[in-house]
């Protein structure tokens, strides 16, 4: 059969971009059957204690009380009462069951987490009265796979294919996917800021002129979110009156919030924020409905609609015709009393609305049912380069013009399909818009973090020797005569690498890491306070190594002293982040050369660029120097009178 579009055969054009959506579409469903074979595999079989490990339940938890909420249905709150160190992944918006241990498979209440904080959180049942199994005994809470943020992107995919077809709506979509170029204005008089540097005015500008798109591109420490920031006063301050900002994380949303807050603008947060601080808590939408002057109406109301719900639940089992009645009766009562509560809740979200110049979000949060009918000004995606394209379709869609923000040469997306990500689902919206749209692009060519020593070879292997290093930053060393750059050669030390299941460790790299750290630790003693003194990272790229490098340190003396300062952990968790000195280790030494997933350069970029003042590499130059971009980092570590062979520090 073949497709009409107004009466007409479908030429070419059109039958590209129905490719388009549709190859991602593909690619998508993909990378969904492997997420849910891997949720299988972590949950099917698999006891409590070991979800639990896993980050997927909370076991025990305690009901601390429950009340009605939207659509007759009940949220419970609950804490975990014991593991309360262990890291889980329960996060707001995300599906959950509530479940009794003494029968896990029959006594099950599925529902959505409403809100999260610490070690409580809000669960909205799927019904309007608790099951008389969760009265007591042993209940926990399990994570659901997660099929609603596959939901929002396969919907969002199918409207772009749609407003694809639409001469005006979809102009939009076509320059986005690479099927029309975009088109910019010539400001009456150019922005200027003496809080931005030249490229990030630039950059300001390139904001301000675009009518669809406008591409951020920001290398480590060259001040992307400050740039950011100033983008959005400048379109408020011009015709935008409501913009969307986006991120991928919750912790990349938070940061942006409490910047744009900070400058005075009305932020409403959608969703809960990672980072409870008092100025992200008053910006989220529970905090400004709660400060609301019609809200004592709401709280009376709910209260009333409570006392006849637990007026209901006295009739308990054996009543008759008349107590059902009366249970039906208080039921139906209630329910009335909570759809007024509605009323007046969607009246003050649209007053809060109405008041509000910036939303921020996830892309799938940005869905939320307070928010999702909003359409946008602006649209920003910031750190788009860790965002899966479908999920950036959720938001652009929303906008008038979509700016993204971010650096393709850093951490990619997250994606469970290796197949998917070798097809395409790895390339992202900000790669793609940067290759088809290049004159969409500015990038921020001066970085604030890094000694230019530690800051030459990224520049030379990413950024084609555009970044250069603030003078504030250029020369700034521990102390006078500290080198700010080493790679100590383990090659021919004999520290081999063990395979560790999936991951990989390397024992006797870890203790040399921690002597020659130590030795290091010794001569900035003079110069610095325990009080004062620098902030160390210490990353490797695997997580078995990561936890032989975690004991170590906890057995290691003369580093114990400086425990808050010292932060071991994988590079990733690293990305955003700064310390004044860095250690990597490399892990990887085998006679065949095989590096593994050290071959993505793009995330060996992002751990070279968190440290300000030292950078320490330690590894095996013989097995990584088999790819060229550890070879060209080896010589330039010799050019820059920074190799060290492992042997001077071992006798």
């Amino acid at each position: 059969m073949i497709l009409k579009v107004d009466g007409q055969q479908p030429g070419n054009d059109y039958l590209c971009r129905m490719d388009y959506f549709n190859r991602l579409r593909q690619l998508l469903q993909q990378e969904k059957s492997e997420d849910r074979q891997n949720y299988r595999r972590q949950t099917e079989s698999v006891s409590v204690a070991e979800r639990r490990g896993n980050g997927l339940a909370w076991y025990p938890i305690a009901i601390r009380g429950s009340e009605m909420s939207r659509g007759d249905y009940l949220t419970v709150e609950v804490e975990r009462t014991t593991h309360h160190d262990v890291p889980h992944q329960l996060r707001f918006g995300a599906s959950a069951v509530l479940f009794s241990q003494h029968d896990p498979k029959e006594h099950r209440a599925e529902g959505t987490i409403s809100w999260q904080s610490g070690n409580r959180l809000k669960i909205t049942l799927r019904t309007d009265e608790l099951p008389d199994w969760a009265d007591g005994g042993k209940l926990g809470i399990d994570l659901l796979f997660d099929d609603t943020s596959y939901e929002e992107m396969f919907a969002a995919l199918q409207k772009a294919s749609a407003l694809a077809e639409k001469h005006t709506e979809g102009r939009l979509v076509r320059v986005l996917s690479g099927a029309e170029k975009p088109e910019f204005d010539v400001p009456h008089a150019p922005f200027t800021s003496p809080v931005l540097n030249p490229s990030q005015q630039e950059a300001v500008n390139k904001i301000l002129s675009a009518r669809e798109v406008a591409l951020v591109h920001g290398p480590p420490g060259t001040g992307k979110t400050t740039t950011i920031v100033q983008a959005i006063k400048a379109l408020l301050s011009h015709d935008d009156k409501k913009i969307l900002v986006v991120a991928p994380s919750n912790a990349a949303v938070d940061l942006l919030s409490e910047k744009l807050a900070a400058e005075k603008l009305r932020v409403l947060r959608v969703g809960n924020p990672v980072k409870v601080s008092e100025k992200l808590t008053d910006i989220t939408l529970d905090a400004q409905v709660s400060n609301h002057a019609t809200v004592k109406d709401i709280r009376r109301l709910r209260k009333q609609a409570n006392e006849f719900r637990d007026m209901a639940h006295k009739y308990k089992r054996n009543f008759g015709k008349s107590e059902r009645e009366q249970r039906k009766a208080l039921f139906t009562e209630a329910r009335k009393i909570m759809q007024n509560v509605e009323k007046l809740e969607q009246y003050i979200v649209t007053d809060v609305l109405e008041k509000t110049q910036v939303i921020t979000a996830t892309p799938v949060g940005a869905q939320h049912y307070t928010v999702r009918h909003m359409e946008y000004d602006t649209v920003v995606i910031d750190e788009a380069g860790q965002a899966l394209e479908p999920a950036c379709w959720i938001a652009a869609l929303k906008g008038k013009k979509v700016i993204l923000a971010g650096d393709h040469c850093q951490l990619p997306p997250t994606i469970k399909s290796a197949e998917a990500a070798r097809a395409g689902l790895a390339d992202t919206l900000l790669e793609k818009i940067a290759a088809s749209h290049p004159e969409s692009v500015v990038m921020l060519e001066e970085q604030y973090r890094m000694h230019n020593a530690i800051m030459g070879y990224s520049s030379a292997a990413f950024y084609d020797s555009r970044l250069k290093a603030h003078p504030s930053v250029a020369g700034h060393l521990l102390f006078g005569e500290d080198a700010p750059l080493a790679f100590v050669d383990t090659a021919g030390c004999g520290f081999d690498e063990k395979a560790e299941g999936t991951s990989t460790s390397n024992p006797e790299e870890a203790a040399f890491l921690f002597r020659h750290l130590a030795g290091f630790v010794e001569t900035l003693q003079p110069h610095y306070t325990p009080q004062n003194f620098p902030t160390i990272a210490v990353i490797a790229p695997y997580k078995e190594q990561i936890g032989l490098l975690r004991d170590q340190l906890a057995h290691h003396p003369d580093l114990k002293v400086y425990g808050e300062q010292i932060t071991v952990n994988t590079i990733d968790s690293f990305q955003g982040q700064e310390r004044d000195i860095v250690y990597i280790s490399m892990t990887r030494s085998n006679t065949e050369n095989k590096i593994g997933f050290l071959s993505d350069i793009r995330r060996m970029n992002v751990a070279m660029t968190r440290a300000r003042k030292k950078l320490v590499v330690i590894g095996d130059s013989a097995t990584l120097s088999r790819l060229p971009y550890y070879a060209g980092f080896i010589a330039y570590a010799e050019a820059n009178d920074a190799y060290k062979s492992a042997w001077e520090y071992m006798v």
